[in-house]
């Protein structure tokens, strides 16, 4: 087990993670995310969710950072509210991915996250922050224009075993993981994820892997967390995760991010 250090850079996962499970950022986890910043580290988020779903975390951390959005195709600017680059899947690799599973997976059905907006087909079923958004379109094809994040949702199996079908089936053409407890896949452009954007930006200010700590809950977390020095699960953690991590801290609902925070800073 590594020993503790202050890092340079903090990466922490949102849902799940750092947020309670209502989806907001508790004043302690709010207090401890300054205390990085006031010691002059990096605070990055690093989420599956996508910009349209980052208003009221930027409220909570006034407008300050930035977050790597939609599993690493986004990069987002809090305090402009702004993308500042992207990495999407093309329109003949979104056709493809989504003829072969279609042809392979009966009863997928599938929604697409846009640069800016959200479109899905008549049957996929909306949960969470999605059923409140007007800016939720239903397609007849998803397949219409380059995407952020392409996502599959089966109605009876469960997510691992889905993501294994999805990975065997299109896992050459695009990056498969998954953030939920039902069977909903997310695919990002080919070699996309959480780590690869978050590698690309600590070498943009000359921070070293073993310089940054990261903290997550699911397996899209986990690419990022096998890239950072340090890694921290929080107890409700995926079992992959917590398998997979330098260290476990306490639940997201026990604010176990900013217990780990207030240690270091």
């Amino acid at each position: 087990m590594q020993s503790l250090r202050t890092p340079r850079l903090v990466a922490t996962d949102l849902d799940g993670t750092a947020l309670r499970p209502d989806g907001t950022v508790s004043p302690r986890t709010v207090a401890a995310f300054a205390k990085v910043e006031e010691a002059g580290a990096v605070l990055v988020f690093v989420t599956g969710r996508p910009p349209r779903w980052m208003a009221g975390v930027a409220n909570a951390v006034r407008h300050r950072g930035l977050a790597i959005c939609a599993n690493g195709a986004l990069i987002y600017d809090l305090h402009t509210e702004r993308i500042v680059e992207s990495h999407l899947i093309t329109v003949d690799v979104l056709e493809e991915v989504v003829a072969q599973l279609r042809a392979n997976v009966s009863d997928l059905v599938f929604s697409v996250e846009y640069e800016a907006g959200f479109a899905h087909e008549s049957d996929f079923l909306l949960g969470g922050l999605d059923r409140k958004s007007a800016g939720a379109v239903c397609v007849d094809s998803v397949t219409s224009q380059p995407c952020a994040k392409l996502l599959a949702m089966h109605p009876h199996m469960g997510p691992d075993e889905l993501q294994a079908v999805v990975q065997e089936l299109v896992g050459h053409l695009v990056t498969a993981t998954h953030s939920s407890v039902r069977g909903l896949i997310e695919m990002s452009a080919q070699g996309v994820t959480k780590a690869t954007a978050l590698a690309a930006f600590a070498a943009q200010h000359e921070i070293k892997s073993s310089q940054v700590i990261a903290f997550g809950d699911m397996p899209n977390d986990l690419p990022m967390l096998s890239w950072a020095g340090t890694s921290y699960a929080v107890a409700n953690a995926h079992p992959d995760v917590l398998a997979a991590v330098d260290h476990v801290t306490a639940a997201n609902d026990d604010d176990g991010v900013a217990q780990v925070l207030e240690t270091l800073f």
